[in-house]
């Protein structure tokens, strides 16, 4: 196992090995002693992870319960949200519980928003699905949803308390979902570290190859974020390639392309 921790003002601690969704629960209790859980999916992830990942919160002592949305960067809406805020409700989640991401970017950024959001903000748990989202989306806290104007222009700089990245829910990825985080990684070796080029050249995104090549992306991502968590300087480097890639996605009104 991996295990990075992030500085920011709200420090917290990512975890990167096979095998972490069975411990999700007993991982998360260590740094939440809440009651309940709601657990976020979506409706690709949910056959594959969500009985697991429920059976680990209860197992843990939560009152685990799982909300489970249509599958797309077209539920990243506030309609969404409201529903998942009406599912808060319903089972009486209070600030000292938890709500959990499992899945891709969309869930990562959807969840971490209710969160941030819910009372004030709760504690939220990342355990991201995708490749993209192990290297990128679930570190650094940004949350938000898309509205007809534009993607992201809703949303909150909102830390998780825990990030579980089990690198095993890679292998049921289809081929273009995991292509589309090889080119977040080929990106972050673009903008930060020779190292980690040479690296991709060197070894396949397999097996025991994976813990390091996203320990480096996640590393790199960590330092700019320590250094600049709101995004007001070096982070925009992060950014590279989103202008372009995010006017695209609100051209073809999110489908087609991600």
């Amino acid at each position: 196992m991996t295990k990075l921790t992030v500085n920011t003002a709200r420090p917290y601690d990512i975890m990167i090995d096979r095998g972490l969704l069975e411990k999700a629960g007993a991982l998360s209790r260590g740094v939440n002693a809440g009651e309940r859980a709601l657990i976020v999916t979506d409706s690709n992830v949910a056959p594959f992870y969500a009985s697991r990942v429920v059976a680990s919160f209860d197992a843990a002592g939560y009152q685990a319960d799982v909300f489970i949305f249509p599958a797309g960067e077209e539920s990243k809406r506030l309609t969404t949200i409201s529903e998942i805020y009406a599912r808060l409700a319903k089972n009486r989640l209070t600030r000292g519980d938890l709500l959990v991401a499992l899945g891709g970017g969309v869930t990562g950024d959807m969840t971490g928003f209710a969160a941030a959001t819910w009372l004030r903000g709760i504690d939220f748990v990342q355990i991201p699905t995708t490749l993209l989202a192990q290297v990128d989306s679930s570190v650094g806290g940004k949350t938000g949803v898309d509205i007809p104007d534009g993607k992201n222009l809703v949303g909150a700089f909102w830390q998780p308390v825990l990030v579980l990245a089990d690198t095993d829910t890679l292998d049921t990825l289809p081929r273009e979902v995991l292509t589309d985080g090889m080119a977040e990684v080929i990106k972050t070796a673009a903008i930060k570290d020779l190292c980690l080029f040479e690296m991709l050249e060197n070894r396949d995104m397999d097996g025991a190859n994976r813990e390091p090549i996203i320990s480096r992306c996640i590393d790199i991502k960590r330092g700019v974020v320590e250094r600049d968590e709101r995004e007001s300087g070096e982070r925009k480097l992060l950014n590279f390639g989103h202008t372009l890639g995010h006017a695209l996605e609100k051209h073809y009104r999110y489908t087609g392309l991600t």
